[in-house]
């Protein structure tokens, strides 16, 4: 196969320290000493988890599981690095029709995978395995890419995968699919647009990194070492005994707090980042003065007592020098009207 390429293979009998070549019963049988031949040439130049195959990518080619489309060894890591030539082209992947691995635990990958990594800032393209749905392509963020391969020591499938790799241009990897550029490549006028017309939280990280939407939804809600969310919660009014209910009513109808929603990035003028939800309800002064009891010819609403409160929220950045989007929960602080009172028009005391 043109630009096939093996990557470096470590054992966890070698990470143990085991003896490596020892068959405990007698004479190695002959089929077990090909395959012990073949696995051989997985692994040489291997000391330690952390090296890599490099290989320098000018043309097309492919790399692809031990044994592959048949069932690959067991207790094996496998990590390759794709660097092309030229620093101004992307790499795209392409997996094979073909693929299987061993299936996931409550939809998550633990035991054998295949994940695409982007080398400049570690983030996880995505990670995949069982069998029922064959992964999308994969376009690199510059002229590299790291690629990992992960078996445990149970129940190997087959056929394992083959990726195919090529070149493409910046300019031109529209036209490959639309599906190929993530959304972070849109212009940040239009991602918020579509980024609005999620419902939920969980719809939203799927557009964005459909390949590993779920591993980012942990990742959200991963305790960090940082300042917990300050996030507002809403709190009811205490009832309060009332026998003249018209009075109540017209004091709930006239100048008092109430929920009006916002725009974040209005509010904020943060034209730079998107936030989701993008609109946020918050009490502000409102209704009319009718029966405002100064002597003017003119009253108005305005608030007497503002605070400020936090909600936690999703933020997205764009991030600096390379495609893709930095997500996280964030606290934004915005105004609340805890009491508003009439004043005549011009004044603005309470």
């Amino acid at each position: 196969m043109i630009g096939e390429e093996l990557g470096t293979a470590l054992t966890q009998k070698e990470r143990k320290g085991s003896i490596s070549g020892m068959h405990i019963g007698g004479t190695i049988p002959k089929h077990l000493d090909w395959h012990r031949k073949e696995e051989k040439e997985h692994l040489k130049g291997v000391q330690d988890p952390q090296h890599e195959r490099i290989i320098t990518v000018s043309t097309n080619g492919s790399i692809h599981s031990p044994r592959f489309p048949h069932t690959y060894p067991r207790n094996m890591v496998l990590v390759w690095r794709l660097v092309a030539v030229e620093e101004n082209v992307w790499i795209q992947l392409t997996f094979d029709e073909r693929f299987g691995l061993e299936d996931p635990e409550d939809d998550i990958c633990k035991y054998d995978f295949v994940e695409v990594e982007e080398p400049s800032d570690g983030t996880i393209l995505g990670r995949w395995c069982g069998s029922g749905t064959v992964p999308g392509k994969q376009i690199s963020k510059g002229n590299q890419i790291r690629i990992r391969f992960v078996s445990d020591e149970y129940f190997p499938s087959e056929p394992g995968f083959c990726i195919h790799y090529n070149i493409v241009m910046p300019q031109f990897t529209e036209a490959v699919s639309p599906s190929v550029l993530p959304p972070s490549a849109l212009p940040l006028d239009l991602l918020n647009n579509a980024v609005t017309a999620f419902s939920t939280l969980e719809d939203l990280i799927r557009y964005l990194e459909p390949d590993r939407w779920q591993l980012d939804l942990e990742d959200l809600y991963r305790p960090t070492w940082q300042l917990l969310g300050k996030a507002f919660v809403f709190g009811r009014k205490s009832r309060v005994v009332d026998l003249n209910l018209l009075k109540e009513e017209v004091r709930l109808y006239s100048c008092t707090p109430r929920n009006f929603s916002v725009s974040i990035r209005e509010e904020l003028k943060r034209t730079d980042t998107i936030f989701w939800p993008g609109c946020l309800l918050v009490k502000r002064c409102g209704g009319n003065c009718a029966c405002c009891l100064h002597n003017c010819n003119e009253c108005q609403c305005v608030p007497s007592k503002v605070t400020k409160k936090y909600h936690e929220v999703l933020q997205l950045r764009p991030k600096s020098g390379v495609r893709g989007l930095h997500k996280s929960l964030t606290d934004v602080a915005l105004e609340h009207h805890e009491e508003c009172d009439c004043v005549c028009r011009g004044h603005t005391g309470g």
